[in-house]
This record gives structure tokens, sequence and C-alpha cells, in this order.
């Protein structure tokens, strides 16, 4: 199987949903769905009424009917939600899951897979979060069984996750070693998966997906492809100019007039290096451009990874009115990418679009509540009693500080979950009335969104942007091996 030249970003919550993931595999290129946060999504989808009836159908090719028919006798409303109603809540991440919440996960990842997968032998690939530990393990299970081809993984150093898809796919249990704060010296947490749980006979082989690793330095790259687990059949390599969380800057931090975080020459990556390791490479980034694109081949990647111009296409997840509004000031050249360093509890630089109504703004945050009913950035600690617990720099203060936090760590943190949920139109809706606000992040490339505008038109859609790319290539399915 050729490597694609273009692959399409793992996005947020539901922004690579599978429709967009299934656009673009149907135009030849890599369609990626982001995995994050897929077991709310769904539920959330059901709960409106599952338009189209996409999930159902995905769900009646589960290969565990007992456990889709409990997730839809819990979720699914016929007809939808009252809008004034707050969605059913799932049970939070936690290094030893209910079952209920593992059931979700597994079978939310399938169904985002099948879907994007649905009707046609394009590749598709998903998106993982390192930092997001606790449902690492079914999520990869649930997209093995849908048949993914690529699984992709950044925010943090996934050694261990090309063995775990090695036993994954042999049907065999597994485990994952979880950062914990505060551990002893020797002292270890893991999360465990076993595949024999949810089968009555041996459960199957099946297919390796390969596995692309998001860095943003050489080492980084040195070290996965000499000490991971298993095999590492590539890199996308992302530099700060993409959306989303970046890794921050090397060295001191220093931010500049604005209050963002500065980049150097230590934080760009030797791609001579890189591509002396012989295996494939993207380049992330303000990429998607013809020329951008070209010279990255140049250099020996691969290809690019595009991330932002699909964000804002019809096939996104994004709400139609954002997505609306971003296209109108990215054409009149008003839009603002703001690389917050304090924004995400993760710690990671994170690029927000400053629109209004948004958490950009200080007195839409001002007026949220704190809360954290999602979870999925919160981090695991070791307490005095040799338990785990659970906290998030984006709670509630007080919670914080109980839980022993410092609370310098909670200012400026917004909460990126529920943000990202509601930038999707998934947003949990609170006592009085009162909606999550959206947070919407792209890379720098959103001041060019106009380029894929056709004119008369007020939108572009996901084959607009791949043929505007793929205009100076010399063949869309003739590859560069980056290397080999």
């Amino acid at each position: 199987m050729e490597h694609p030249i273009i692959i399409q970003g793992g996005m947020g919550v539901g922004v690579s949903r599978w429709q967009l993931a299934r656009a673009v595999s149907l135009h030849g290129q890599l369609g990626v769905v982001s995995g994050t946060a897929l077991d709310v999504t769904m539920t959330r989808i059901l709960q409106s009424g599952d338009p189209g009836g996409h999930f159902r159908r995905a769900l009646g090719s589960f290969p565990f009917p007992d456990v889709a028919r409990r997730i839809l006798d819990s979720y699914f409303i016929p007809g939808g939600k009252a809008q004034a109603r707050p969605f059913r809540t799932v049970p939070l991440g936690s290094a030893e899951p209910p079952r209920a919440l593992t059931d979700l996960v597994l079978a939310a990842n399938f169904a985002e897979v099948f879907l994007a997968r649905e009707g046609h032998d394009g590749r598709v690939g998903i998106n993982y979060l390192q930092k997001i530990q606790f449902p690492t393990l079914p999520a990869l299970y649930g997209s093995l069984l849908a048949g993914v081809d690529y699984v992709l993984m950044g925010a943090g150093i996934p050694m261990a996750i090309p063995g775990v898809i090695d036993q994954l796919s042999r049907g065999e249990p597994t485990r994952l070693r979880l950062d914990v704060e505060g551990l002893n010296p020797g002292e270890e947490f893991h999360s465990v998966f076993n595949p024999a749980d949810y089968w009555t006979s041996r459960p199957p082989q099946l297919k390796r997906p390969r596995f692309i690793a998001i860095i943003s330095s050489t080492v980084l790259a040195l070290s996965l492809a000499q000490k991971a687990s298993g095999r590492v059949d590539g890199f996308v390599v992302e530099g700060p100019l993409a959306g989303g969380h970046n890794a921050p800057p090397r060295g001191a931090l220093q931010l500049n007039e604005r209050g963002e975080p500065v980049y150097g020459p230590r934080d760009q990556p030797d791609l001579e290096k890189i591509r002396a390791i012989g295996l494939p490479f993207w380049l992330a980034g303000s990429e998607a451009t013809p020329a951008r694109l070209a010279e990255a081949r140049r250099r020996g990647a691969t290809g690019i990874q595009v991330g932002t111009a699909f964000a804002f296409c019809e096939e996104s997840g994004i709400e139609a009115r954002l997505k609306s509004a971003v296209l109108s000031l990215s054409r009149r050249q008003e839009l603002d990418v703001f690389s917050d360093p304090l924004a995400s509890p993760t710690g990671y630089p994170f690029k927000v679009l400053r629109l209004e109504g948004t958490v950009s703004e200080p007195d839409v945050v001002a007026g949220r509540r704190r809360t954290c009913d999602l979870g999925y950035l919160r981090r695991a600690y070791r307490k005095p009693n040799g338990h785990l617990g659970y906290r998030c720099p984006g709670e509630p203060v007080d919670d914080f500080i109980a839980k022993g936090g410092n609370v310098a760590e909670t200012v400026g943190r917004k909460c990126i979950c529920n943000g990202l949920t509601a930038t999707v139109g998934l947003g949990q809706v609170h006592s009085q009335g009162y909606q999550e606000p959206a947070l919407v992040t792209a890379g720098d490339d959103a001041t060019h969104l106009d380029r894929f505008v056709s004119p008369g038109k007020d939108s572009y859609t996901a084959a607009d942007v791949l043929a505007y790319l793929l205009q100076a290539a010399p063949n869309p399915g003739q590859t560069n091996q980056g290397g080999n």
C-alpha cells in the first residue's frame, strides 16, 4: 500500500468527524478521524436523535450486539432531547473504569472508523493524544475491529503504543503504564485491557494498522525509531504554526509582546537527520499550499499533514455559524490566532481563535462556572494512602487545591474539553439554560482560508482543498517513500 501525499489532520473533539475523513479518503488521500472523546460525541449524537441513523447503523455492525443494545437503550432518544435539557453524562475516565465506560469507548471508536470506511476501499486513520491515556487501550481495539488503516498519535511520547497495537491485533491482553504524579521510586500504575473479555471464543487476528508518531523534534524521532516497543511506520513533523496543542519551546519560556511563546532555531527539527532514519515523514504546520507541498517533497518528505484548511470545510464538525464567522473574518484579513501558553490544562501552548462569544474572550471565561464533568485532561496523582486520585488545573480552584494541586497552575486555565465539545454543537446545557461556550482552535493558516473558496461561494469542501493542494503534484497517487 502506497503512503498518501496528504494526511488530513485528526483535529479537536468531533472536528475531524467521519464525514470529513470519508470525503478525504474517497479522493485517494488519508482521511483521519479524531479519536478524542468519541464516547461523549457518540452518546450526545444519539441523544440528539441520531440524524440520518448513522450511529445506529454502525452499532448494528458492532461485533458485540449486547453491548450495542445496552448503549442504545441508555442513550438513544427518538426525535432528540429537548434543547433545554442537559445531555446525560458518561462516567469519567480512570485507571480502573467501570465496564459501561469501556463498552462505550470500544463501541464509539468502532463506529467512527466504521462510518469513515463504509462503502469504499480508501485509507482511513485515527488520531489519539498520548496525554489522554485512560481510554487508549479499548479505543485502539475498537478502531482495529473496524479495520483502521493508520493510527497517529502525538501530544507526548508514544513509546509503548506500537507494541500495544501489535498485542491488540493478535487479540492478546495488554497494559499501558500511566503517567502519575508523585510516585515513589520504582512504583508504577497501569491501565489494562483484554480482548478476550468480549469474545466467547479466542479473539480473532486483526489487521495491524500502520503507526505514525506526531513529533516536533529530531531527538524524539530518533528515540521512537530505535526504542519504541514495536514498529514505527513514519512521522508527522509538526511545527509551532499548527493548530491545537503545540510542543513548548525548548529552553526557558520567553513570551512576545502579545504573551505568546517564542520559538527559535532550537525548535526547528533537522529534516536531513529525520530523512536519514529511512522512514516516511510528513510536514505539518502552515504547509497547505502547492508550493509548500512541493518544497516538502523536495526535502525528502512523503507529503504534508493538513489540518486547519480541512477544519473549516463543509464536511468538518465545527458548527456552521462558527465556520461562517471564521471564513468572513479570514476574507477580511481580521482573523486573530493567539498561541495561549496558559489555556490548556496540559501545560502545552494551545492555539485559540479570538471570536466573539467564545472562550477566547475574558468576559465569557469570567461568566463560566468552573466544572470538570468530562475530565479527559485530568492528571493522575498518588494519594498518601497509595491509591490514585485525579485532578485538573481547569476544575474548580478549591477542588484542585484540596487534591494537593498548586494554585498557580490554575491561573488562566480554560476547560478545553467542554469548549471543544461545544464547538461542534454538542455543548452541555446546565441549570438555568446556561450552555457551554465554544473554544475554537486553528493554526496560523486560518488567515488564508479564502484561497479555497471559489468566486461566488461562501464555503468550500474537502475536495476543493485537495484539488488546490495537488495541482502541483506530478500524480496524486504517486508518493515519495521518505528516503526508502
